[in-house]
């Protein structure tokens, strides 16, 4: 058996400098915790011989089973969904990290990686829509579903861009051309990214407000909070689908 690297190692050749600050490719809980926490999980996946693909398959079925989980009635079943997410991200940040250990980066690794994202957070808002609905297929279900399809459109909205580039002969889009043209378009943008109010939608902050929607309705025997969540998040999905597309087109994100 081959020796293990060290946890400094990992940490050396796994997180290069600026990987952290990405603002747009790293989540913030990566920055504040799990980015310390997965190099410890990367020792281990790599002493098992697992290939980074095989991590990130992992990875799609922990993110798929959080929504599974949070069908289950009460706070239980929110807060195994927390941790399946809390999981989800974990096995995210060490499939990279072992691919750029082993050498082992690839395309499909990386589409495989966007496949997850989009499942993990249409399968938590359809979970949700359900747990609202009382498994029952009434109109929080539909709005469950709706925000998943939101979530998934305003993924495919980013994914959308480097696609039309590439197709354009255009080089790959940087971070700056985010920014809108227009100088109070620009202002708006910067309240909306102070406000973060679109991250609701997102599984790890989803996952988290779920519990603390479930406790509100365990203290009031109710699922009037994860109703209210429920019929939130599609709201929160619909405008959001549209503001960002707004946001692609009057930015230089296309050329």
């Amino acid at each position: 058996m081959t020796s293990l690297p060290s946890i400094a190692e990992l940490r050396t050749k796994t997180q290069p400098p600026g990987l952290l600050e990405r603002r747009s490719g790293e989540h913030w809980a990566g920055r504040l915790y799990m980015r310390r926490i997965s190099p410890y999980a990367t020792r281990v996946l790599a002493a098992w011989g697992l290939a980074p693909n095989q991590v990130t398959g992992l990875m799609i079925v922990a993110g798929i089973a959080a929504g599974f989980a949070v069908l289950l009635p009460g706070l239980p079943g929110a807060l195994l969904a927390a941790v399946l997410v809390q999981l989800y991200l974990l096995l995210d940040c060490s499939d990279g990290e072992l691919a750029r250990w082993t050498g082992k980066t690839s395309v499909t690794g990386k589409y495989l990686d966007r496949v997850g994202h989009y499942l993990c957070e249409a399968a938590l808002l359809v979970g949700l829509g359900f747990r609202a609905a009382e498994l029952e297929a009434n109109g929080y279900a539909v709005l469950g579903l709706a925000a998943a399809l939101g979530a998934v459109l305003i993924k495919s909205e980013t994914d959308l861009v480097d696609i039309a580039r590439v197709q354009s002969g255009l080089p790959a889009v940087t971070e700056d051309a985010a920014e809108p043209r227009s100088p109070r378009l620009a202002s708006l943008r910067r309240v909306a990214l102070v406000l973060k109010f679109y991250r609701i939608i997102l599984a790890i902050e989803l996952s988290l407000i779920i519990v603390l929607a479930a406790v509100v309705d365990a203290l009031t025997d109710s699922l009037v909070a994860t109703q209210v969540l429920t019929v939130t998040v599609a709201v929160v999905a619909a405008v959001q689908v549209v503001l960002h597309l707004v946001s692609v087109l009057v930015s230089r994100r296309l050329g």
